[in-house]
């Protein structure tokens, strides 16, 4: 039997990450992955080919509706399975990456899957290993909706939506949230007629309201179309593709939608089936996901867990600092995560991206506080990108001046962000980040702008 200091269960973006720093604090550690290649859902199926088929499809999109505008003309034609094995050679420099850290760092990669027969066990294929400390990293899997058999050729998760034959004519997404509006706006872009099918009545639920508006509408100017409030009640296989059924909740009638193809983009859930955690006892919510205390343990000592196999967002950069923060803790070192300055993004074009409250949150605690908006329009890189759509807006606490929150739809949003991620992490007021020099022109602008807004008042406003 093999020993370690430290065993970690999957090797997605918390798993990696985790196993780096706890190698990079003395332990040994070993990495148990049943994939053929490292880096998990993100690296193989999620986050690195859904953004290189965006970035792919944003370029086809400038060429038809920008190129001409600066005086570049030519003809640009999709080729499919090239465009497939771009995506594919992008996955495989990430994945080949990890490898290498693993060879770096001397983690061992102990492929196959993994179950936990005992406490301080873990059990691959025939053999055992012994571990003081386990980290559960196993993260989640896609859900589906009662009624929807997928079967990933015709109706198909983001798994089987990155790996179309072809490009369909009529896609059909189920859920406005983060990954139906990525891939759907990629199939789209490519010339794909798609609608998308919202349970709620506003898209990406939780996010600033004066953002999903704002953001709806440019989306339905690219041509997505939304049928919202609509509950899913089913969808079927035909000869010329599959058809979905719904209920509009506002008067109970039932309606149909034929598509090539329907993308089930109804959110995830923890994925945790066959490590064995039912007979070991370990305390679990009422969603399937792990119980964990604020040191990231289990209610089984020495077991930790992290990432989306338990509560919180499911994002790859809030597994990646449980994961750091997990190995500190198992080192003997004080980890720590903060869970109000954890970014999320959207990856579409335009980007949007947030940090913190919402006006609706902070409405809903009875808040006093103060807003500072800024449009793209008045950034001068922005519009010489044709990129002046949209805004960023700070939310600051009235009296102390201090950012609470901040939402940005527009360009490159999703790198915008991290100032007042930054800013946050400090407490900074608006204020500070207001005086702050920001280089011209960039886009970057716009953040002082909205920080100037809280105050006396953007300049170019």
């Amino acid at each position: 039997m093999s020993s370690y200091d430290v065993i970690v269960i999957g090797a997605g973006p918390g798993g990696y990450v985790c196993a780096i720093r706890c190698a990079q604090l003395g332990l040994t550690v070993a990495v148990v992955e049943g994939r053929a290649t490292l880096g998990g859902t993100c690296l193989n199926i999620g986050c690195i080919p859904s953004k290189a088929l965006l970035h792919a499809s944003h370029m086809l999109h400038e060429s038809h509706e920008n190129f001409a505008k600066m005086g570049l003309n030519a003809a640009v034609t999709v080729d499919w399975p090239q465009m497939q094995a771009y995506k594919n050679d992008v996955v495989a420099q990430n994945t080949k990456g990890i490898e290498f850290l693993f060879k770096k760092n001397k983690v061992d990669w102990i492929k196959g899957w993994a179950s936990i027969p005992a406490p301080g066990q873990v059990r691959v294929g025939a053999e055992v290993h012994a571990a003081k400390a386990i980290v559960i990293a196993t993260g989640s899997e896609a859900s589906v909706l009662p009624g929807v058999t997928v079967d990933e050729q015709v109706i198909v998760t983001s798994t089987g939506a990155l790996e179309l034959g072809a490009i369909p004519a009529s896609v059909a997404v189920i859920g406005a949230g983060v990954i139906g509006l990525e891939l759907g706006s990629v199939y789209a872009r490519l010339g794909a007629k798609v609608t998308v099918i919202e349970y709620l009545d506003a898209i990406t639920p939780g996010m600033d309201g004066e953002v999903q508006k704002t953001f709806k509408r440019m989306l339905e100017k690219q041509g997505m179309t939304f049928v919202m409030g609509a509950a899913v009640q089913g969808a079927d296989r035909t000869e010329a593709g599959a058809t979905v059924r719904y209920k509009l909740r506002k008067d109970d009638s039932d309606h149909a939608l034929a598509a090539d193809i329907v993308l089930v983009a109804t959110g995830r859930r923890a994925f945790t089936s066959g490590l064995g955690l039912e007979g070991l006892g370990v305390q679990m919510t009422p969603r399937g996901q792990v119980t964990t205390d604020a040191h990231w343990q289990t209610s089984l000592k020495g077991l930790y867990a992290i990432g989306d196999a338990i509560a919180g967002p499911m994002l790859a950069h809030k597994a990646e600092d449980e994961g750091m923060a997990v190995a500190e803790v198992i080192a003997g070192k004080h980890g720590h995560v903060n869970y109000g300055v954890i970014p999320g993004v959207i990856y579409t074009h335009p980007e949007v991206a947030n940090v913190g409250a919402t006006e609706e949150q902070l409405k809903e605690q009875g808040r006093n506080y103060k807003v500072g908006k800024f449009s793209f329009m008045g950034n001068g890189r922005a519009k010489a990108q044709f990129a002046g759509d949209g805004f960023v807006k700070i939310l600051a606490d009235k009296d102390t001046d201090r950012i609470l929150g901040c939402h940005i739809v527009g360009p490159q949003a999703g790198d915008l962000i991290h100032e007042v991620c930054v800013a946050m992490e400090f407490g900074a007021s608006a204020q500070d980040l207001a005086m702050t020099c920001h280089a011209h022109p960039t886009v970057s602008e716009a953040v002082r702008e909205a920080a100037l807004a809280c105050g006396d008042g953007a300049i170019h406003a």
